[in-house]
């Protein structure tokens, strides 16, 4: 049977069909002309932009060492800015297989990309793919103000697709891939593909490998967490994801895939990306004054610096091993640093973790140290150690700690002695002193002496000047300083470069003015240059911009402090105190070279500071520990050619190959004259005297002189006065050149010092050998009316036969301080009268 009824009308012509397509379409419809009109508004705005700052990056400023060697970064982004011809094509593949796998088909935007993205994470229920180019990133990364990442509307997404495309109407690929590669983070504090080739590999991003390339590429997707220093195995799995990619849209071929694969990913040993030391410290400083604090974390200059890298670690290296031997001694009371690194390492991981308070800051007490190495013919510095850990403490002792240098010091009294006309064979009276000449201005005073230099020190009666700087003897040196006058040797240090001001006390002479590392190592160059003096130190000798046009040069200047004999005479006797001196264990024991060389130990009164400052002919080095706490001793019988002198040592050794040391021709006007050792005189005939012959016991006659070095105008005009008749056993200071202590200090200042302990010392760090209780039974403190013990007298050591006799009682010197196991020896041997048996009446 035939069906006559109507046909049912197609689903599609349907209302129910109907009715919402047209709602959708509608929809649709307003919403892409919303589109439409938004993205020309957004594509308008993004015109608007300035993409100058594409090219605008934060650049580290790298510093070099003398040899080009890089030491050290000033960052606020540690990136390199490299061209496309710097980039290693391999690592041009990379990224484009790990980031952009379409970046040479599309114009910025990958809108199939977006497609597919949008597909699979609703097919996922969750973001697992995103579709940003290379351009889009670059879009965000320079314009992170206009394009905040925290910001997640459509609007924002729109305007970044629309800066995407501006950018690639502006720039090439080429110049894409450029800027990306210099601003992108590769993690580990590295911005830009140069700075993470060099952290990572330590070579340039041109020298790249595929496999190496494809591990940095790898590491953009989640820098820190897949870090080869942190998660090796996720790194190489990301690299691994990488070679795949590229692969697979035909960068590479299989082949160059499955050989990568085998290579093992190798990278540096982590350092730190600041490398804080206190010379880099002292560079990025002095940069900051040169062209600003900003400019120099941000600019990316190149610093050229006078710091010897190689030396620079063998000066860390060598004071470190040697202070932690010092805390070893038996005598060592102080705090250790293996001990305070503990303590610091577990306060950083409490502050890391917010269980302490980062203004908690843990201070270091141990013992401290530092060394400064100059080049003598510019004054640049060459090694700079400011502490034991710059982690620790970023003071830098070196350049900014003022402590007294002790008879370190000496140098310079004798320098402006022989200026004023005495010359090293002046005779001086080595011998028992009035203790009120030094303290006046101070609460102690010298003797019995300031800080001699070793256990075995004694009076020798006359000596030449030369003994008395090479033996370093304190009183010789005092009486020296007296007669040339106090004012002379505060203006020749002065002119020496010692900027700190030196107290107006005949104590000055000993090295009781506070000074800097830096300023006495600088003073001492005048020696083996000479008489003259770089007019500063420096370690910046020049800076360069981006474009290598120099914006800095330092100015080397010269300053003449003393005349050229004077320079020649203070070298020999420094030459000898590394012979037959109080650092006579530099040849014998701290195996240096006989080169020519010369230097000065110095101990500080009570053991505080240890210093030894020292020279070749192409180097000075200065050497300094103590304890940042003034005035704590670093132990009983701390001695600076103990404790010093081997830190010198160390490091000169390590100059010799580079900084090879030259003699010391003496300067024209310096002659030889023969001077008898008795009088200090010119040698006549006469200076013979009979000696007693060690193997046979019989008198010989042997003449008592030697040739000294001089000038014309220092040589003496007199013959010997002791064995051509008449004329006194040594040159005494002339009454009216003595300084009054009423001259030297405001008298109203001034209160009289009395012992207070058994010592003339204080606290006899010495070991005194004669007690206020004596001082007192020997009628030398008036007035003092302290009991006195009558079983325990020593006799008062009277003066050589061959002096004048003093005019004023003299105090018996301290002794110099003996290991305590040696105390018990000293104290038998005093002096214990048995009391008188009773009288019977």
């Amino acid at each position: 049977m035939w069906d006559i009824s109507p046909p049912r009308k197609r689903f599609y012509r349907r209302p129910w069909f109907l009715i919402p397509f047209w709602v959708v379409a509608a929809v649709g419809l307003v919403g892409a002309v919303y589109v439409l009109g938004e993205r020309v508004k957004l594509q308008a705005k993004a015109a608007t932009f300035d993409y100058s700052r594409l090219e605008a990056m934060e650049s580290a400023s790298v510093i070099y060492d003398r040899n080009g060697v890089v030491m050290g970064r000033m960052f606020t982004q540690n990136r390199d800015q490299v061209k496309i011809d710097q980039l290693s094509p391999a690592l041009l593949k990379a990224v484009v297989a790990a980031e952009d796998a379409r970046f040479y088909q599309h114009s910025g935007v990958d809108y199939r990309g977006i497609v597919r993205a949008v597909v699979k994470n609703y097919q996922s229920g969750k973001k697992v793919q995103g579709a940003s180019t290379l351009a889009q990133q670059l879009a965000r990364n320079t314009f992170p103000d206009m394009l905040p990442p925290q910001e997640k509307s459509y609007q924002r997404k729109l305007l970044e697709l629309a800066v995407a495309q501006e950018i690639e109407k502006r720039c090439n690929k080429q110049k894409v891939l450029e800027l990306y590669l210099n601003r992108v983070f590769f993690g580990s504090g590295f911005y830009g593909a140069e700075a993470a080739a060099r952290g990572y590999f330590g070579k340039a991003a041109k020298d790249l490998t595929l496999s190496e390339a494809a591990m940095l590429c790898g590491l953009l997707k989640s820098p820190n967490n897949l870090s080869p220093w942190k998660n090796r195995d996720r790194c190489i799995e990301s690299r691994n994801y990488v070679l795949q990619r590229a692969m697979e849209i035909g960068l590479i071929t299989a082949e160059e895939r499955e050989e990568t694969l085998k290579q093992d990913i190798i990278v540096k040993n982590r350092r730190p990306i600041h490398q804080e030391s206190y010379a880099a410290d002292l560079v990025a400083q002095q940069v900051a004054q040169k062209v600003g604090r900003d400019s120099a974390v941000s600019d990316g200059y190149r610093i050229y610096t006078t710091i010897d890298a190689g030396l620079q670690k063998t000066a860390e290296k060598v004071m470190r091993e040697q202070l932690d031997t010092v805390e070893r001694h038996e005598g060592f009371e102080g705090q250790l640093a293996a001990q305070f690194d503990s303590e610091f390492k577990q306060q950083q991981r409490q502050t890391a973790a917010g269980e302490t308070e980062p203004e908690a800051r843990l201070m270091p007490e141990y013992l401290q140290g530092g060394v400064v190495v100059l080049d003598n013919s510019s004054g640049g510095i060459l090694a700079l150690v400011g502490g034991r850990d710059f982690a620790h403490s970023p003071y830098n002792r070196a350049t900014s700690a003022r402590r007294p240098p002790g008879t370190a010091f000496k140098p310079l009294v004798y320098a402006a002695a022989f200026e004023k006309g005495l010359f090293p064979g002046t005779l001086l009276k080595d011998a028992v002193m009035d203790n009120r000449q030094v303290m006046i201005g101070g609460e102690s005073g010298i003797l019995g002496e300031w800080g001699p230099e070793r256990v075995d020190n004694k009076y020798e009666g006359g000596i030449s000047a030369r003994t008395a700087l090479v033996k370093s003897k304190n009183a010789a040196t005092v009486r020296l300083g007296m007669e040339t006058g106090l004012e002379a040797t505060l203006a020749l240090a002065k002119q020496a470069g010692i900027e700190t001001p030196l107290r107006k006390f005949p104590s000055t002479f000993l090295g009781s003015s506070e000074v800097t590392l830096m300023e006495l190592t600088l003073a001492n160059t005048m020696f083996p240059n000479g008489g003259w003096r770089p007019e500063k130190p420096f370690i910046v000798t020049r800076i360069e911009d981006k474009a290598g046009r120099v914006v800095y040069r330092a100015e080397r200047k010269k300053v003449q402090v003393v005349k050229p004999s004077t320079a020649h005479e203070i070298n020999t006797c420094l030459a000898e105190v590394l012979e037959r001196g109080t650092a006579d264990k530099t040849y014998t024991e701290l195996g240096v070279k006989k080169f020519p060389l010369g230097g000065k130990t110095g101990t500080a009164y009570n053991f505080t500071d240890v210093w030894f400052v020292g020279y070749s002919s192409a180097v000075t080095c200065g050497v300094w520990a103590g304890f940042d706490k003034p005035r704590t001793p670093i132990y009983r019988g701390a001695f600076s050619n103990e404790i010093a002198l081997p830190i010198w040592a160390g490091v000169m050794k390590a100059t010799f190959a580079a900084y090879n040391p030259k003699d010391f021709p003496p300067p024209k006007g310096i002659i030889k004259c023969e001077i008898c050792r008795a009088s200090g005189q010119l040698a006549t005939e006469k200076c013979v005297e009979s000696v007693e012959n060690k193997d046979t016991g019989e008198k010989v006659r042997q003449r008592t002189t030697y040739l000294e070095i001089c000038t014309e105008e220092q040589a003496p005009r007199e013959g010997c006065s002791v064995h051509g008749g008449g004329g006194t056993f040594v040159k005494e200071v002339k009454p009216g050149e003595t300084p009054r202590p009423e001259l030297a200090v405001d008298v109203s200042k001034v209160h009289r010092v009395l012992m207070k302990a058994p010592t003339v010392l204080g606290n006899d760090p010495y070991n005194s050998s004669q007690s206020i209780k004596n001082a007192v039974a020997m009628g030398l403190l008036n007035g003092h009316t302290a009991p006195v013990d009558s079983s325990v007298i020593i006799p008062v050591v009277a003066a050589a036969s061959a002096e004048a006799a003093p005019t004023e009682p003299e105090v018996r010197r301290a002794e110099p301080v003996r290991p305590m196991q040696q105390q018990a020896a000293v104290i038998d041997t005093t002096i214990k009268l048995d009391p008188p048996p009773p009288i019977d009446f």
